[in-house]
């Protein structure tokens, strides 16, 4: 969906001096596309992973300084535009989920489909495995995560299996914990819904990551930095991300106001329009150009006020 996210932004980008920041940065497909489109925009790109840093900035060294690449977490954007002297962006860009490098690197434990360290962090520097988590947290802790952040309707079954396994042997490798899913779940559990390791998989992740915590800071944060006109675009892949963009975005195209005022006063007015009716879908062209962007989910909004405290 990356041209439906560069017309998202572009009223707010094609005014000459305009910064857009690109939260997740990535292989920098995204970014690129950003430098291109917008020739007079300056791009702040952040990344938790230093591999793709080192990579994106291979492929963005043509845009010179129009370009400037951070080591950081995206909820961390606040620091980051102080740092760099920037108050106020033009437009904010989000591609939240794993990157694709991370994906296709076996060693880096993300992808369920071929064996691997369960490492799964996505800055290597820093922080637990997936194998620690597995290893090492109660089981009431391990059946929250697979139900909240998998959505897993068998977490007790699967946990059960994890525990009493790893007492013989701690976790290390993919392979053994999607064989251990498999054998866990019901028939009728695993005739539905893809491999039957892919919700906890995405748990793991999410929890070693704190991607929805980091979310939660990130996407209130990115919209106070927006100036006023300035966009922001969010793509999201599961219902999780995508409901917690929603809920912010709604917030802030809401009056605030008392209920019965017969006229809402300026600070109780709205901050945000809504640019997408809903989350937008991909197309089934852009599905089958990439399996990848099946379950991506796209929201868009505008600020249109300052904050008034």
């Amino acid at each position: 969906m990356l041209q439906r996210c560069l017309d998202l932004l572009a009223p707010a980008l094609e005014r000459p001096g305009a910064v857009v920041v690109d939260c997740t940065l990535g292989l920098g497909g995204h970014s690129e596309a950003l430098l291109t489109r917008f020739p007079e925009a300056r791009l702040v790109a952040l990344d938790r992973d230093k591999e793709a840093l080192r990579l994106s900035g291979e492929r963005l060294a043509p845009f010179g300084d129009r370009a400037t690449l951070v080591h950081a977490v995206y909820d961390e954007l606040p620091d980051v535009l102080d740092r760099l002297g920037l108050p106020r962006v033009e437009g904010v860009l989000f591609d939240l989920g794993v990157s694709s490098m991370q994906l296709d690197e076996a060693e880096r434990g993300f992808a369920y489909a071929q064996d691997a360290p369960l490492d799964m962090r996505m800055d290597q520097s820093t922080g637990v495995s997936a194998a620690e988590v597995l290893n090492t947290y109660p089981p009431g802790e391990l059946v929250r995560i697979l139900r909240v952040y998998g959505e897993e309707k068998q977490a007790k079954r699967i946990v059960s299996a994890i525990v009493r396994e790893r007492e013989k042997e701690p976790f290390s490798n993919s392979a053994r914990l999607v064989e251990l899913i498999r054998n866990a779940l019901p028939q009728a559990a695993k005739r539905t819904g893809g491999n039957p390791a892919k919700r906890t998989f995405q748990a793991l992740r999410i929890e070693v990551n704190g991607e929805l915590t980091v979310l939660e800071r990130a996407i209130p944060a990115a919209v106070e930095a927006l100036a006023v006109g300035g966009r922001i675009a969010v793509l999201s892949y599961h219902s999780l991300e995508d409901r917690l963009v929603k809920q912010v975005f709604a917030a802030g195209a809401a009056t605030t106001a008392p209920a019965g005022l017969p006229v809402v006063p300026e600070r109780y007015q709205p901050r945000l329009k809504l640019l997408t009716r809903g989350a937008e879908l991909p197309t089934e062209e852009e599905i089958a150009q990439n399996r990848r962007a099946a379950p991506a989910r796209l929201r868009g909004a505008q600020r249109i006020r300052e904050s008034m405290e």
